[in-house]
């Protein structure tokens, strides 16, 4: 008879049930993780919440994963039983023309998290790609799962930063003060951005954001969020306006914010089928750049993951609450709320 372990697996649009299935079998090839951290990301909750297998169920989703190995399959000589490891949910092929070109968020061939079981469990388990490919880091000693486990949704912003270039002296808006918002806060400060402006319609979100060098906090519950831009910075506008919620009236409002020649990022996904209404002319007559993001390249995942681990990154602060598996659906609550900035679960953690 098959080993059982706790899952947390999704049976339908908003049926998410703690129960036990059996422990995944070492892939030939591959090797077994037992999770000891896993994130509840915006995407996980969008996923869990809508039709988002278009029937395909059930199925464990959790790809921000951390944990210690406890399988691998003969002739496995990377990992060793015991060691402890942060596994990023893309594993990038390294060889199509985007990977090539360092696009490899583009990957052609990429395994990715969406096509295997995944985190929100006590194990999972790694293909032979995973090995081959890579895209697992060591964990050093001392460093808390808790905190290696943010180096996933840091590497989406890191990478985002990086491309759109924030610089010394930017001015940034971001719309969305969720963990997305607020890491890209905290490395708009890190490259020396001048003004930091964080817009949200949640004010507890906000609330939250204090810690994370954020200079002004807009309520868009209550005040016109483009006019206060507008305000802030003297009529002139933003050098980058961040999309980073899944709304569609959030991307034409970075076009309306960004200054004449600065840029507008849509960055959080909106909900499949719905179309944006932009004002075209405004993107022209203002020249502006409009970059869509997404993901991160395999050097941009590991520069995310040495930040993550480092007294540089406020990790504490980020995470706001910390709660066994048991209680997903607690955690997706608390964070549709805007009550809790960032959850982790801990699969092998138990109630008190």
């Amino acid at each position: 008879m098959a080993e059982l372990m706790d899952a947390a697996v999704m049976h339908g649009p908003g049926d998410i049930r703690f129960e036990q299935v059996p422990r995944p079998q070492c892939p030939e090839g591959g090797f077994v993780v037992k999770v000891e951290a896993v994130g509840l990301c915006g995407s996980d909750i969008r996923n869990l919440t809508t039709d988002s297998r278009k029937g395909d169920y059930p199925f464990i989703y959790g790809h921000e994963v951390v944990g210690t190995v406890a399988e691998v399959a003969p002739g496995v000589d990377k990992y060793r039983v015991g060691e402890r490891i942060y596994v990023y949910p893309e594993a990038h092929c390294l060889k199509c023309e985007y990977c090539r070109a360092g696009q490899s968020n583009q990957c052609v061939d990429v395994e990715s998290y969406v096509t295997r079981p995944g985190g929100f469990a006590q194990y999972i388990a790694y293909t032979a790609k995973r090995v081959e490919r890579g895209a697992t880091f060591a964990v050093p000693e001392g460093i808390d799962p808790v905190r290696a486990s943010l180096a996933e949704p840091l590497s989406s912003t890191y990478a985002c930063a990086e491309n759109i270039d924030i610089k010394l002296g930017d001015t940034v808006a971001i719309l969305g003060a969720g963990p997305i918002g607020v890491n890209l806060s905290i490395l708009s400060r890190l490259r020396g951005a001048s003004k930091v402006i964080l817009i949200d319609l949640n004010a507890a979100r906000l609330e939250k954001s204090a810690p994370f060098g954020v200079d002004h906090t807009v309520d868009s519950s209550a005040t016109d969020a483009v006019a206060e831009v507008m305000r802030l910075t003297n009529g002139r506008g933003v050098d980058k306006a961040i999309s980073a919620n899944p709304s569609t009236a959030g991307q034409q409002q970075v076009i309306e914010m960004a200054r004449p020649g600065g840029t507008a990022v849509f960055f959080g996904g909106v909900a499949k089928g719905k179309l944006a209404e932009i004002d075209s002319n405004m993107v022209h007559y203002k020249s502006l750049w409009i970059y869509g993001h997404y993901g991160a390249s395999s050097i941009q995942v590991q520069k995310a993951f040495e930040l993550a681990i480092s007294p540089q990154y406020p990790a504490d602060e980020i995470v706001s609450h910390i709660l066994p598996l048991s209680s997903i659906n607690e955690a997706i609550e608390l964070t549709r709320t805007g009550e809790a900035l960032k959850v982790v679960l801990q699969p092998n953690q138990k109630e008190q």
